[in-house]
């Protein structure tokens, strides 16, 4: 393997401007500093303050797998805030002071401009040449390949979510139905309980995110994994018919009374609420739910009560249910300048060790092979680790490449589709006016 020579590598300074205004960068583990330190040697990670998880499990892999590289190349870390991360990555970037291991970007479009400007290691090429690429799960794989647009892979997915159909057990059976593997057995399912007095799907509207997350599963169900990217690359719209039937689709299940009496006020909390105390039956909603799910107290229903069913599939549709819809959370980056043999002991180590190590400490399902977990995982989570393990790849959300305005006007017009207030078509040309106006 080529490495980059040996050479001091300074910490990011605790004190960046940022336009108009200053931001302090606090450090997470010893004493305070000014902005001409330095580390000597060091491997340097930089996070957001208000995410804990990743910096603990260096830490915990600093004191034990990766004990040799931090030996050699010792742990520092600081964090910003969330709320400015994209543009002091921007700043950073520009005058070339990354961190060898940060948070990437937000916006999927500033990681596109990170590695058409060489400004963040190929991970492809460096796992392959340390040996351990297969300690990454396919789909996690897959799922930040696709969300880059480019063939290779540029970050690792400390946390990969999947999402589905979870399901009350008890009210499928009592009902005589089970868990759809097609999109009519979908809505038979939902017409069977609604007949029943059960509600067929807890959703909320009022976020708009989980209504227009069926749009898109429907539309890589139907049109086949590359059907957004089409879009984002302005060889279809959503506009076209096939694309407006995605949403005509998702519509017609509010026109049915599936997702129940005003949709459009139920937010996060309350569909949550409404699955697990038994009142709906279906909840399209991410693993990132385990939580919820894990927690006796406010899991009425009990986790063994809970399945889960992949998003159905579409008849005659060019997607295959086996494709999960899934996101990977905030992924990590490593910076090309300052790649070295510390850096890359670090990031082999990482691989070979962050899965166990964030699932046993933490129980963050991560995007890595887990060797060993833990012996009293939840029944949920077992399910969701089955699933990773299983899934060949993955498609992202209906916004995910959309622009910052549409992904907004989205969101905000899920609740009337929902309701029956906009049409599929109506719906689809908002959305289609904003991501032209880029």
């Amino acid at each position: 393997m080529t490495t980059a020579s040996r050479r001091p590598r300074r910490l990011i300074p605790a004190l960046a401007l940022l336009g108009a205004g200053a931001l302090a960068l606090s450090a997470c583990g010893g004493g305070a500093q000014d902005d001409t330190a330095s580390s000597d040697g060091g491997f340097t990670y930089l996070g957001q303050t208000e995410n804990t998880t990743i910096i603990a499990t260096l830490e915990s892999l600093a004191g034990d797998q990766c004990k040799a590289a931090a030996d050699a190349a010792p742990l520092e870390s600081d964090d910003i805030s969330g709320t400015q991360w994209d543009q002091q990555l921007q700043l950073l970037a520009s005058q070339d002071g990354l961190s060898d291991m940060q948070m990437a970007a937000g916006t999927p479009a500033l990681m596109s401009e990170f590695i058409d400007g060489g400004k963040v290691l190929n991970l492809s090429e460096a796992l392959d040449d340390l040996g351990v690429s297969d300690r990454l799960v396919p789909a996690a794989e897959s799922t930040v390949k696709a969300l880059y647009g480019d063939g290779d892979l540029y970050a690792l997915p400390t946390e990969f979510n999947i999402e589905g159909f979870w399901y009350n057990k008890e009210l499928l059976a009592d009902n005589g139905i089970e868990a759809p593997e097609t999109w009519d057995d979908l809505v038979d399912a939902a017409g069977t309980l609604k007949d029943a007095g059960v509600q067929p799907f807890a959703t909320a509207g009022k976020d708009g995110w989980p209504v227009t997350r069926l749009v898109g599963d429907y539309i890589f169900r139907s049109l086949g994994a590359d059907a957004l990217q089409k879009v984002a690359d302005g060889d279809a719209k959503l506009t076209d018919p096939e694309y407006v039937a995605a949403a005509d689709a998702v519509g017609e299940l509010g026109k049915a009374g599936f997702f129940g009496d005003a949709v459009g006020s139920i937010d996060y909390n309350a569909s949550m609420n409404l699955f697990l105390s038994g009142k709906a039956a279906f909840f399209y909603m991410g693993s990132w739910a385990l939580a919820n799910f894990n927690d006796e107290e406010q899991n009425q229903i009990g986790a063994d009560n809970i399945g889960f069913a992949r998003f159905p599939d579409v008849e005659g549709g060019k997607g295959s249910i086996d494709e999960i819809p899934a996101n990977v959370g905030i992924p990590v980056m490593f910076a090309e300048k300052n790649y070295d043999d510390d850096s890359a002991a670090w990031l082999e180590c990482i691989a070979k060790g962050y899965g166990d190590v964030a699932l046993n400490e933490s129980g963050v399902v991560s995007g890595f092979v887990v060797d060993n977990p833990p012996a009293d995982l939840p029944a949920t989570t077992q399910i969701v680790q089955e699933e990773i393990a299983n899934a060949p790849s993955s498609v992202l959300w209906f916004e995910a490449l959309f622009t910052p305005k549409a992904t907004g006007i989205s969101q905000n017009n899920g609740a009337g589709l929902a309701n029956g207030s906009l049409s599929g078509e109506e719906f689809m040309k908002l959305v289609q006016a904003a991501n032209d106006e880029g």
